[in-house]
């Protein structure tokens, strides 16, 4: 009997991405996802021929091996993401929807592909993965309000804020968890006005903001500024967020912000100024552990020794 496997990144775009998935085609399904920046997900499939797999918002080029060993086993595999894949695999078991348009998010790929089944979920995605005027365009149709949108960006912004973190213990709920909370609902506002869930998570959300929003730049420039957060389980939970607030905030601007390891090093948050959201990857590329997209990318481990470096080709990557 064939196994389902539903591989998805831990924020607001892959939980997304899922829920729209799963509503238009119901499925039980083993669920493998992590924190956000826990992307390396392929390997831990335990799946044999016969068995499918749907990826959802993890990079093709950082699951490149798992992915072909699970081809070779005649698994099934469709995938939808909007990073960079490096060499997209020629295989008959393959079924690869990616799009790295700076415009375009994993959940919108999904809503493409549902013909607009579950859109206002796409919207929800798109504005928690900081792309607020895709996400307006995708909501057209919709015909909401003002005040509609603006509790969507909220919950966007929520669940994606609950995804940064070095470990599980950081979040206010593993994502697997928080997936299927989600779940239980098909309209967004009967979530933001029913699920205890969202209330606990605008609520840290909004304590660890300020925080954040407190803080001056330790370097800054007229293109660029980086940030260092204190060590803490909030700067964790934070980074990725407070990244996106300063992106819209300082449009002209490209950010980096760094959050202490609680191992050592730290792990970082890059957004290319919103006037031409671009380089993000490929400055994080640069450092073993970096990738992410144009807009918006990040390193997972950065050592202490390592610090002065990024931030003089930061400040020099972002200078034009």
């Amino acid at each position: 009997m064939a196994q389902y496997f539903d591989v998805f990144n831990g924020d607001a775009d892959g939980i997304c991405a899922l829920h729209q998935l799963r509503l238009a085609q119901p499925q039980t399904a083993t669920l493998i996802t992590g924190v956000k920046r826990d992307i390396s997900l392929l390997q831990q499939v335990q799946a044999e021929a016969g068995d499918q797999v749907t990826v959802l918002d993890i990079a093709m080029s950082k699951n490149h091996a798992a992915l072909l060993a699970l081809l070779a086993r005649g698994v099934a595999v469709r995938y939808f993401d909007h990073h960079m894949p490096g060499d997209i695999p020629q295989h008959p078991k393959l079924d690869a929807h990616i799009d790295t348009d700076a415009k375009v998010c994993t959940s919108l790929l999904v809503n493409r592909y549902l013909n607009g089944a579950h859109r206002i979920w796409a919207v929800v995605a798109a504005f928690g993965d900081n792309m607020a005027q895709s996400a307006r365009e995708a909501a057209m149709p919709l015909d909401l309000s003002e005040s509609q949108l603006d509790a969507l960006r909220h919950l966007g912004e929520c669940i994606n804020y609950n995804g940064y973190g070095d470990a599980l213990a950081d979040l206010y709920y593993p994502p697997a968890v928080l997936y299927a909370l989600v779940h239980d609902y098909l309209d967004p506002f009967a979530f933001i006005h029913e699920a205890p869930a969202y209330s606990r998570l605008s609520q840290g959300y909004a304590a660890d903001m300020a925080q954040a929003q407190a803080l001056l730049p330790v370097h800054e420039g007229a293109t660029g500024a980086v940030f260092l957060l204190p060590d803490a389980a909030s700067s964790r939970r934070v980074s990725g967020v407070f990244g996106n607030w300063l992106a819209v905030t300082y449009p002209a601007r490209a950010h980096a912000v760094l959050s202490p390891k609680p191992g050592g090093g730290y792990v970082v948050s890059v957004r290319a100024a919103q006037i031409n959201p671009t380089g993000a990857d490929v400055l994080c590329s640069m450092f073993a552990t970096g990738g992410g997209r144009r807009g918006a990318a990040g390193i997972n481990h950065l050592a202490d020794t390592q610090v002065d470096e990024f931030v003089r080709q930061f400040m020099q990557h972002f200078s034009h």
